[in-house]
């Protein structure tokens, strides 16, 4: 059954939707170090750039202003 929600629910909702993402911490100087050792696979690289590339030219709803 659908439900209406009250006002305190929107509010906390906008304040929601206006926060930016990030993270909820630095990386640890080990952490670092372990990312930069990691190497991705080719495919697994293409396959980012093919995503950034459709995300730019993407249309219509979801798109960010």
């Amino acid at each position: 059954m659908p439900t209406t929600p009250d006002p305190k629910t929107r509010d906390a909702e906008r304040r929601e939707a206006q926060t930016e993402a990030k993270a909820d911490r630095e990386p640890t100087a080990d952490e670092e170090r372990r990312a930069d050792e990691h190497e991705l696979d080719d495919s697994v690289v293409a396959h980012e750039e093919e995503m950034n590339e459709r995300g730019a030219r993407q249309q219509g709803e979801g798109r960010l202003p």
